[in-house]
């Protein structure tokens, strides 16, 4: 077993003190110097010195010292050095510490006494402390109470010992007698505690005698009371009755961790919808009177976890649940938001929309430095209880359109994207809103924005008035033409011209001073001052040219989308317009805007000329309004929409297989008991229990309470170490939870000898780090012993753990070892599957640095198995809309996404293409924001992508 003691403090044994210059300090008189020797000397056995030289001169110069610093590092040394022999037997110069412990336990000075007592607590040799009984239990009457509840503990250790009972014999009994008298809050919890460990019944009768005082007692002993509860109603479920009403009761107890606590424990013990619907309420007032974020962070955890076992009671609770919104903590608001978006109900929508949008006006306000990003949230939410309900939709959507000049561009994204898909959900709004759309379009200032809003103008826009008032906002948001005048650039090709040949034959004759604007000198030229115009463009409106301002700074993908968007309103408006004359000049405006933003991009005036695709997609809508055919007309005025219409059903046929998934699905077997409820006898039973005995018939019914275990599963992690010839034979169960390793080595003693002093001597590599220091251990002739190894993880990397088995035998005089197998801790255990929008997929992988690039390496053929296999073999959700993988024309592209316990988020874009001879080629390209992430997945699609396994 690892070594109990209360000391953990970290040394740096670089340079050690000497034992000799210990001992020298100790046999002085300078009390300061003691005291360092003291401490120097406690870490030193800490890190594993034995330091046998100083036990004597320890009991000579510091066992008599008055000093309470010196005895409470000597209690320390004493606590720390080995106080038996190989046998287990108690050494004989431990005889010499009884006189002095017996002394401290009589001594005037409570302090001493208490530390004392606390000594014992950590105290496990039978023999050292029975001369001490009578000296401990006097102490139990002392007028002080830091030493009386010390005491207390003191006899409870001493009972727990394995013939502490007959050391002991009428503990219980006396503690039971202080518990009654005794008025300090944290003896009468140390005394109850005592009961609850060693004597339950006296405990329980105890509690049950004084359960009208419950609520009156301190808040350490409600604490107990508790812990004493649950641990009863475990073992005896049909007891649970009696305490729930104690619990009740201390649900408005001041304390906000025993109403905690009383939360947790009443949701533990009971399923009836009173006793969650109490436990909720709890959280909820929690959630407003403490000030802690973490402590808001912990109980919106457990409103989460009592959502997923009890929505139909936490419906009735949302409210409650948003008021935590006015934390200005982002982390909060958005786990309340999470909840409160899967309570969503018809009979509550209403309330819950009106409160997220004066939530939203709120941001307006600019007083904290993140309304923006609170602001975007608020709209996600707006937008989630949109498309569940969209009859609220027309509460809410024009409110948010004031939002689509935002400054933050994410926040405007998500209003633009929102209203795109609420004119094609709720047709009854589409006049209103492009009409307010046309009304606030010049404020936009985002080009993302701009391209989203366009594309919305050019298929909503239906009527005649709509179709003219679109064109008229794009021509005034564009300004006057031309974009640049044909002069300039002449004169700017010419001045660069005159500058190169100026600059060839100025001498130092011809430059002069001159006078800058902030007042200093300069030289200049004489010939670049008279040749060099710099060109200008022609920026039109300043008040109407957001369009304009956009394309002059190169965004020529927004001049493709405007030219696209003027193409479906000529093209509409010949259907709408009766007049020829009419469709003829809207048509000759917008290929004269096509022209010059043509020309704009092939000048010399922008710093980049036009890209290829936006000029191949700015020509292609010139010659469709030179020459349109019914079928083009179709594809551009039709099936654009009908995508769209596609995109949003495969999202919400995804959404929907989503929340069927997190749905618990679960069978109740044939031979199952059922029991009536009706048929009950209800003598004696509360409202509450009879609630629970419902609950349970309803949940084994659904067969919610079998689970199914995996025993494939677990024999996949026993994982052998040695070979079946050693002479010592070891197997491990390798258990991950989070940030715990726990190995559990099974240790064969194969041979016909004693092994002694037998070691398992474990090292990691990676971010592992083990938790407990080696043990030495005695295996007889052809037995087995268990031990258990903790290991903390830190990081979500790819671990291994080796090492060895030592140990000595009575014929061997070295030691023998036995080199154990490797354990490579799995990347696997510590990440799951994930959803994120697009949008913020998109972000991530902009934002992250560390990529790990796997080339294909395959026998599989079919592209859509291949992303199968490898979803399967890392643990990751696809992204990608099923839709957009079904059809078979040999590339495949698609998103993956996974989160891991430690918050870390793992990106993987894979992009195949079948090749001739049928293999598949590509990339698998991995992005995180730590490297560990990055290689450990890598490792393993390289290990996994050959296929099958």
């Amino acid at each position: 077993m690892e070594k109990s003691c209360s000391l953990l403090i970290h040394f740096d044994k670089g340079t050690p003190a000497l034992a000799n210059e210990i001992k020298e300090a100790l046999e002085g008189n300078d009390i300061p110097a003691k005291i360092e020797a003291m401490k120097k000397a406690v870490m030193l056995l800490l890190n594993g010195e034995t330091l046998p030289q100083l036990f004597i001169t320890i009991i000579r110069y510091v066992l008599p010292s008055e000093d309470h610093t010196i005895q409470k590092l000597l209690l320390l040394y004493l606590e720390i050095i080995e106080k038996t022999d190989s046998k287990g037997r108690v050494l004989p110069e431990m005889i010499l510490i009884c006189q002095n412990l017996r002394n401290n336990l009589q001594h005037p000075n409570e302090y001493l006494r208490g530390a004392t007592l606390r000594f014992l607590c950590r105290l496990n040799e039978v023999d050292i402390i029975e001369p001490l009984i009578p000296s401990i239990m006097n102490n139990l009457e002392h007028r002080h109470p830091y030493v009386r509840r010390n005491a207390v503990l003191a006899v409870m250790s001493v009972y727990k010992l394995p013939h502490g009972e007959q050391l002991l014999v009428d503990a219980p009994e006396k503690i039971e007698n202080v518990l009654t008298t005794e008025q300090d809050p944290s003896a009468k919890r140390n005394a109850f505690l005592m009961l609850f460990q060693c004597a339950q019944e006296r405990a329980i009768n105890y509690l049950l005698t004084h359960v009208d005082r419950v609520s009156d007692w301190g808040e350490l002993l409600q604490m107990v009371v508790l812990d004493l509860i649950r641990k009863v109603c475990r073992t005896n479920k049909a007891e649970k009755g009696r305490y729930i009403k104690i619990i009740i009761s201390l649900l408005t107890a001041p304390s906000a961790a025993v109403t905690y606590e009383c939360a947790g424990t009443l949701v533990s013990l009971s399923s009836a919808p009173s006793a969650i619907r109490a436990a909720a309420n709890t959280y909820c007032q929690l959630l407003q009177s403490q000030s802690d974020n973490n402590v808001k962070l912990i109980v919106l955890d457990r409103l989460n976890e009592l959502k997923s076992s009890h929505k139909d009671v936490m419906v009735d609770m949302i409210m409650d649940v948003l008021r935590a919104l006015s934390s200005p903590n982002l982390d909060i608001r958005r786990k309340t938001l999470d909840i409160v978006l899967e309570l969503i109900t018809p009979r509550n929508i209403n309330e819950v929309v009106l409160t997220l949008k004066k939530e939203v006006v709120k941001t307006q306000s600019g007083e904290l430095e993140k309304n923006g990003e609170y602001r975007q949230m608020l709209i996600q939410a707006i937008h989630s209880c949109a498309i569940k309900f969209p009859e609220v939709a027309s509460t809410v959507v024009h409110l948010l359109m004031d939002f689509l000049s935002d400054s933050n561009v994410a926040s405007a994204i998500d209003v633009v994207v929102f209203v795109r898909e609420i004119i094609e959900t709720n047709p009854k709004l589409r006049v209103s809103i492009v009409t307010r759309l046309l009304d606030t379009f010049y404020q936009i200032r985002a080009a993302r924005v701009s391209s989203c809003a366009l594309w919305i103008i050019g298929e909503y826009c239906l009527s005649l008035s709509e179709v003219e008032s679109g064109i008229a906002t794009i021509k005034q948001c564009l300004g006057d033409l031309p974009f640049y005048s044909v002069s300039e650039e002449s004169e700017a090709a010419d001045s660069s011209k005159k500058t190169q040949q100026a600059n060839s034959i100025t001498t130092l004759s011809s430059r002069r001073p001159a006078v800058l604007a902030d007042g200093t000198y300069a030289t200049q030229s004489a010939a670049s001052e008279t040749a060099f115009s710099p060109p200008t463009v022609v920026q039109g409106s300043l008040t109407t040219g957001n369009l304009r301002s956009l394309l002059l700074t190169g965004d020529f993908f927004l001049g493709a989308v405007v030219a696209c968007t003027l193409t479906k309103l000529v093209l509409r408006l010949e259907e709408v317009q009766p007049s020829k004359l009419e469709v003829n000049k809207a048509t000759t405006n917008a290929l004269l805007i096509m022209v010059s933003m043509i020309q704009l991009g092939q000048s010399h005036v922008l710093p980049h000329p036009m890209d290829n695709d936006s000029h191949d997609r700015i020509v292609l809508c010139i010659r469709l309004l030179c020459n349109t055919g019914n079928e083009v007309r179709k594809i551009w005025l039709s099936s654009c929409r009908e995508s769209f219409v596609n995109m949003l059903s495969d999202k919400q046929l995804r959404e929907t297989e989503e929340i069927k998934a997190k749905a618990q699905i679960s069978h109740s077997q044939p031979d199952d008991l059922i029991d009536f409820y009706h048929l009950k006898s209800r003598r004696g039973m509360s409202q509450l229990e009879l609630e629970d005995e419902v609950q349970d018939d309803l949940k084994r019914a659904t067969g919610e309470f079998v689970k199914d275990e995996n025993d494939a599963n677990k024999l996949s992690r026993v994982l052998q170490l040695t070979g079946f010839s050693d002479p010592v034979y070891a197997e491990a169960y390798v258990t991950v939870h989070h940030y715990d390793i726990v190995l559990d080595v099974t240790v064969i003693n194969r041979t016909k000898e004693t092994l002694q002093n037998l070691c398992l001597e474990l090292a990691t590599m990676g971010d592992l780090k083990l938790v407990e220091r080696p043990q030495n251990y005695t295996l007889a002739p052809e037995s087995s012993k268990q031990i258990k190894a903790n290991i903390k993880v830190s990081s979500t990397e790819t671990g291994v753990i080796f090492g060895n088995i030592v140990y000595e035998s009575s014929n061997v005089l070295e030691r023998t070892v036995v080199v154990l197998n490797d354990i490579h801790i799995d990347i696997m255990d510590y990440i799951s599957p994930a959803v994120c929008s697009e949008a913020a997929f998109r972000t991530m992988w902009a934002e992250f640095e560390w990529e790990n690039k796997v080339a294909v390496n395959t026998v599989i053929q079919d592209e859509k198995g291949f992303l199968d296999h490898i979803i399967k073999s890392t643990n990751m959700k696809c992204l990608t809309a099923p839709s957009a993988l079904e059809d078979e024309c040999g590339f495949l592209a698609a998103n993956l996404y996974a989160k891991s316990v430690f918050g870390e988020d793992a990106l993987v874009n894979l992009s195949i293409e079948k090749q001739s001879d049928g293999k598949l080629s590509g990339y698998i390209r991995i992005r995180s924001k730590t490297q560990g992430i990055a290689l450990s997945l890598g490792d393993k699609i390289t290990l996994k992508q050959k296929g099958g396994n």
